[in-house]
């Protein structure tokens, strides 16, 4: 193994003045630098002791001194070069809470996140049984219910101790942005869906997760290598193949016109553009928290909260995409809300409610907190991964008889073959090549 003489900087200070921070035991000890690899967000170094299990975290306190911990929090700014024997100078770049216990970590988020996704999209279908004539007003129930409830959880957070003054008095503006994104990404991803055929609108959906590449390259500096980018698009491919296969979609897509999927495009892009803003969110909420984790339902609450605002604006123009005219949209509430609670005289068929609903509507509130949790300690990009097995998973259980909903239909042609492309996807997409550990000396 080829020895390696590194230095690492922030604002020009060299490892060579962190020494006396270093303990006593420690100072003649080789670390091992680790390897350029995803381990978390925030960048840093990490100093393995060779001779000890334990991570020594090199911490940024300003441009010209250092503190180190263990098992601490990474600070910012860093920049590591390693010039190895034949010269080649390297930059490895490690970062927080890396190891064994992170992967672990990330792995059970990702699980609970396919499991819960698979229920949103099944209970979804299920809710729709008794109010099939009110999907609007569960919409609508969705997003306004959600305040209170995700307002209420941060209250009882904050009396907790779980949510700090410091993290309410976070700047609003980003959460004011993403409430923005939120909205217009359903009003226009609700008009195209309007024009556009079932089939064709998962193929549409794979620009999310391009866009969501794009836009962290732009806008986080993140660097993606050529297997995660393969993956990527072999999960999109096997997405299409899966939902679409057997289907008209792509003479669909011809006849709607290149408007409405252009539209419901533009709509996927505000959805990244909104799950990328939240991840930004949390990397500075912990600059300005000074190494702290802002929780993530001050980010659910008044992310929900503006969204609210906005859609309360677009009501008009939402009302009559669903073909609600404006001035009868307080008595289709009303009757909505009779049906939902199973009280309506004069509505029929809304048997199953208001379980269905009220499933519905706890599954998705987990799945959404699942998701932002697996956003907040890993990536959007690995979120919306999760997020994407969970649709051949929803594919396969439609096809299973289901209360409510009686035989269940059958498989699409190519099922089998994308959800092989999928996975495979997600594999390629994970696999980090094994790479020779390089050795520093804190000298």
């Amino acid at each position: 193994m080829s020895t390696c003489s590194c230095r690492i900087t922030i604002g020009g200070a060299k490892l060579s003045s962190m020494r006396p921070l270093i303990p006593q035991t420690l100072r003649s000890v080789k670390f091992r630098l680790q390897p350029r690899f995803l381990i978390g967000r925030c960048q840093g170094v990490i100093l393995q002791s060779t001779r000890q299990r334990e991570l020594l975290v090199v911490r940024a306190v300003d441009h010209s001194g250092f503190t180190i911990g263990s098992h601490g929090e990474v600070g910012e700014n860093f920049k590591t070069t390693c010039a190895d024997d034949d010269g080649k100078t390297q930059e490895l770049v490690a970062k927080k809470r890396g190891g064994h216990g992170r992967t672990v970590e990330v792995m059970v988020a990702s699980a609970v996140t396919v499991v819960l996704g698979v229920g949103n999209r099944v209970l979804y279908k299920l809710a729709l049984v008794p109010l099939k004539q009110y999907p609007f007003f569960l919409a609508q129930l969705a997003t306004f219910g959600y305040v209170l409830v995700y307002f209420s959880i941060l209250y009882l957070r904050k009396r907790a101790g779980c949510v700090t003054d410091e993290m309410l008095s976070l700047p609003k503006t980003p959460f004011l942005a993403v409430g923005f994104l939120e909205a217009l990404a359903a009003a226009s991803g609700m008009a195209a869906g309007t024009m556009l055929s079932g089939a064709s609108i998962p193929i549409l959906s794979q620009t999310f997760l391009v866009w969501q590449l794009l836009l962290s390259v732009i806008f986080l500096g993140r660097r993606y290598s050529m297997n995660q980018l393969v993956g990527c698009f072999l999960v999109s491919i096997g997405v299409i193949i899966t939902v679409a296969s057997g289907s008209s979609s792509g003479l669909s897509l011809k006849d709607t016109g290149v408007f409405w999927s252009l539209l419901m495009i533009f709509s996927f892009l505000l959805q990244a553009a909104d799950s990328i803003l939240k991840e930004v969110i949390f990397l500075d909420a912990a600059k300005q928290l000074k190494g702290g984790s802002v929780d993530l339902f001050v980010v659910n609450s008044y992310g929900s909260a503006f969204q609210a605002v906005f859609i309360c604006l677009l009501l008009p123009f939402l009302s009559k995409l669903w073909g609600i005219p404006f001035v009868q949209l307080p008595s289709y509430l009303k009757d909505g809300a009779a049906c939902f609670l199973n009280i309506s005289t004069s509505s029929t068929g809304c048997h199953g409610a208001p379980l269905l609903p009220l499933l519905f509507i706890v599954v998705n509130m987990g799945f959404n907190i699942s998701l932002l949790h697996l956003l907040k300690i890993s990536s959007a990009v690995v979120s919306t991964l999760a997020s994407t097995f969970s649709v051949p998973l929803s594919v396969y259980v439609f096809t299973l008889p289901l209360p409510y909903l009686g035989a269940g239909s059958a498989l699409p042609p190519g099922f089998v073959a994308g959800a092989i492309i999928l996975v495979m996807g997600l594999l390629i997409y994970s696999w980090r090549p094994s790479v020779t550990t390089a050795n520093a000396t804190a000298s």
